[in-house]
This record gives C-alpha cells, structure tokens and sequence, in this order.
C-alpha cells in the first residue's frame, strides 16, 4: 500500500490536472515536468557549482554541472532520469546538490541528449563520454556511476562498457532503473502501480528511445539481457508500486549469480520518482540508504 505522503502527493497533482507525457507530447510534457520541478526546495549548499563543457561523441559539447561539496572523497556522475525524454540540468540542480552532500562526492551531471529528436544511442553515448570526462578530468577518489529511473539504464550500460574503454569503476549505483524493454512483468501488470509511471507511459518512452523494437533487445538498450559478469559492486534500489520493480530486483539476481557484489533494496509504500522528490519522507530515507551503502564499499 502507498504511503500517506505519496496518496497526499497524487491527490495534489492530481488537483493541479496535466496530461500525461504520451499525451501531451514531449515538449508540454518537459514544460510540465519543469514547472513541478520548481516547487523543490533548492538542495543545500555546497564548496563549489560549476558549469562545464564536455567533449561529445558526435563533435558537438554536452553541457554538464559539477558539485563539489566541502568533504569529497569521490566522483559521481549522476544521470538524471526523465524516460530518456525528460529532464535537465536545472530540473535535477536540487538533486545533484543532495547527492554530493550525501555520498560526500564531487557530481557530475551531464545534460545528456534526449529522444525523440535524438533516439539510441545518443543518450548512452553522451553518458559514456562524461564518465570518460570525469575519470580523466577528476581523478581524486573513486569513481562511481549513478542512475535514477532512464539514467539507470544509461548508467548500467556504461558500466558495461566502462571496461572496453579503459575506465575503472568502483560501484554503479541504480535507482528503479529501467533494465529490459519487457513489458509482460507482473509488476508492469500490477494495477496498483499504475501511477504517474504506468506501463502505457513506459511503452511510450521507449518508443521515443528506440523506435525499432527489434533493437530494444541489444544489451546497449537493455542492460539485463547482457552478460553481467564483471560488472562493478552494485547498489540497487526499488520501489514497491513500480512498473520497473521486477526488472531491478531480477537483475540484482542475476548479479548474484554471476559473482557480482550487490545489495538490493526494495522501498515498501513508494512509486516510482519517490527519489527526486524531497517533499516525500521515503526520499531522505533512500538517500541515507545509498550513503550508507556506499561507504562500505568505498571504505579501505
């Protein structure tokens, strides 16, 4: 059962009205987005913000943020989540600022390109080459790779490709993370879950993403169809009313067995986004939960 907060949280969306992304479309859907974004608190402060351009795989720079909190230890590149449509560098400032206070990590979040005016792989690449930006530009600490929601499908499949191109990763770190392009899961058909995610919005995100469903197979667009040894330690979390929980807690499995380190939580009461969203309790909790994680596994 959802949580007080979240039913409270619906009931005030709900109230404010909007069209759902497949809809709208994705111009009024990122208008929208933006404009509940603005409600966030600010996220705290920290030593330093700075904009940066980093060298893209098409020639072209992708606009990135850098938070660099008092106490860093580590690198995080954090790819944002929004269905590979939604979503930018002001949107997830907040969040950005959380994570680098929480995991004590310098931030890297790239302004990745979004479908549908640029389809797979462009996002994955502009992924990959911050990850590459930052193991070379930010060498102090550590390197990990976080994702929330579409930005954990980006992030587990550049720790796929992390190897190959000569980048060393301590952790990914994924949050309800979009793994398989399979929309027959029990908690795809879960009613209860139908929420500001349903399976009719997933199907429409990966529609925009990667419009040739025969190529929705690769382990490029699906990371848990891939090998999955070899991969870095992982901390995974999900939420209990999510269309993609099955997909996480199925994939932390298979990284279990294919002698990976893991450590899966799933959140009891939450929807998918409860991570970005501050005004729910579950939020800071799941925060503390990553922190915690994380300093075990970067601990000496």
């Amino acid at each position: 059962m959802l949580d007080e907060p979240t039913r409270a949280l619906l009931a005030r969306i709900a109230e404010a009205g909007g069209r759902p992304a497949h809809e709208a479309g994705p111009a009024e859907a990122r208008a929208a987005m933006r404009e509940r974004q603005r409600a966030n608190p600010p996220g705290p402060g920290v030593s330093r913000v700075e904009d940066v351009r980093i060298p893209g795989a098409d020639g072209a720079g992708i606009p990135a943020r850098v938070f660099v909190p008092e106490d860093s230890r580590a690198v995080a590149v954090f790819l944002h989540g929004g269905g590979w449509v939604l979503g930018d560098l002001d949107g997830f400032d907040h969040y950005g600022r959380r994570l680098a206070v929480a995991l004590r990590a310098t931030v890297v979040m790239p302004d990745y390109r979004l479908a549908p005016e640029h389809p797979h792989p462009a996002a994955l690449e502009d992924a990959l080459a911050a990850v590459a930006w930052a193991s070379a530009a930010l060498p102090d600490g550590p390197l990990l790779v976080v994702g929330e929601s579409s930005g954990g499908n980006l992030a587990a499949a550049v720790a796929r490709a992390s190897d190959a191109a000569g980048i060393a990763l301590a952790a990914q770190v994924l949050v309800y993370p979009v793994l398989d392009a399979d929309f027959a899961r029990p908690s795809y058909l879960d009613p209860e879950n139908q929420l500001l995610v349903d399976a009719t919005a997933m199907r429409w995100f990966w529609d925009q993403y990667v419009p040739d469903a025969a190529r929705r197979a690769a382990p490029a667009a699906s990371p848990l169809r891939g090998r999955l040894d070899g991969l870095p330690p992982t901390v995974l979390a999900t939420a209990e009313h999510d269309v993609l929980r099955d997909e996480g807690e199925e994939y932390a499995r298979l990284l279990a067995e294919a002698g990976v380190p893991v450590t899966s939580r799933r959140f009891d009461g939450q929807m998918h986004g409860f991570a970005t969203m501050p005004a729910l309790p579950a939020s800071a909790e799941l925060l503390e939960h990553l922190a915690h994680e994380v300093d075990a596994l970067l601990r000496p």
